[in-house]
């Protein structure tokens, strides 16, 4: 089992930035990919950014361009920059990792 912990979120004017990010700890060795998700009230879950241990990443089509995910060494910590933001990625952003979720870190940008 993997615990994530989120932290970086907060309050932003349209067209700022915010950094997230997303630690890691527990059975560390496990991990094959780390990824963000992000939720808001009566919308499911879906993926923003993702990437391997071998350093591939894959966007939300939503995001390109604007989000960047990377990653220290070891997989971890797991970094999501959010430039150019929009009212529309007003949401909870969850690190994910296999079977496991942070508790999640609210984003909001003010339109």
């Amino acid at each position: 089992q993997v615990q994530l912990v989120e932290s970086g979120g907060g309050l932003v004017q349209a067209g700022g930035s915010l950094r997230l990010s997303c630690v890691a700890s527990g059975n560390i060795f496990s991990i094959v990919t780390m990824g963000w998700y992000r939720q808001v009230p009566g919308k499911k879950r879906e993926l923003v950014a993702r990437i391997t241990s071998g350093g591939s990443t894959n966007y939300a089509e939503s995001v390109m361009g604007r989000f960047t995910i990377s990653s220290d060494s070891a997989k971890h910590p797991v970094y999501l920059q959010m430039d150019s933001l929009k009212h529309e990625d007003t949401a909870v952003y969850y690190c994910h990792s296999g079977d496991d979720w942070g508790q999640g870190t609210q984003v909001i940008v003010s339109s």
